[in-house]
């Protein structure tokens, strides 16, 4: 029969012991990173989301000033005075647009990166309005304020400029505003993210 001294089997039991702390102590630190990474990635995608919520809303309201049949004059050519912080909605539904006209030397810039975009895309007559229209809500009761860190902002142009912008006009009718005509929308949040939509809109006619 062999006999164990305890001073041996001590040694081994602490040697295990420090072991399987060190074990522990790996797998807490991995499942620690994991938990970190999940937040990070959390984050970010709660903060993209945010940020495509508030530019989302200055395009709303970039499709919303052409809702109804009133103003139609300033649905179909710019005017500097309507892109100005006086230009606010009213309770009866006829608004007016902030609608750029976009120099054709930079029509296509403009639409590849709207964020570069300064007066210089400008033909005269958008020249001593804004640029970026402030997000005011849809609303005409409450002026809404979409992110203190990130304003909503907006613009709209003609998606032609040059040539008839009228399609399906009767003859001789795009000339009292007859047709459909298709829009450009950009809205963005601060300077962090634009986004663009397109939709069109079918008008009888100033007379109509």
């Amino acid at each position: 029969m062999t006999a164990h001294s305890r001073k041996t089997q001590g040694g081994a039991v602490l040697l295990v012991a420090l072991v399987m702390l060190l074990l522990l102590t790996l797998l807490a630190v991995g499942s620690m990173r994991g938990v970190t990474l999940e937040t990070r990635i959390t984050a970010n995608r709660a903060h993209d989301t945010k940020l495509q919520n508030v530019a989302d809303a200055g395009l709303r309201e970039a499709e919303f000033r052409f809702y109804g049949p009133g103003y139609l004059a300033d649905k179909l050519e710019a005017n500097a005075d309507n892109c100005s912080t006086a230009n606010t909605l009213k309770t009866n539904g006829l608004n007016k647009p902030c609608l750029l006209a976009i120099d054709d030397d930079h029509l296509l810039a403009f639409v590849d990166s709207p964020a570069d975009a300064d007066e210089d895309f400008l033909k005269a007559e958008s020249q001593d309005g804004l640029l970026w229209m402030p997000y005011r809500g849809t609303d005409p009761a409450n002026t809404t304020e979409s992110n203190a860190d990130y304003p909503a902002s907006w613009n709209s142009t003609l998606a032609v400029e040059t040539g008839n912008a009228a399609i399906n006009a009767e003859y001789g009718m795009a000339a009292e505003g007859q047709g459909t005509y298709f829009y450009l929308n950009n809205g963005k949040a601060g300077d962090a993210l634009y986004l663009q939509s397109t939709h069109a809109n079918i008008y009888l006619g100033l007379n109509n």
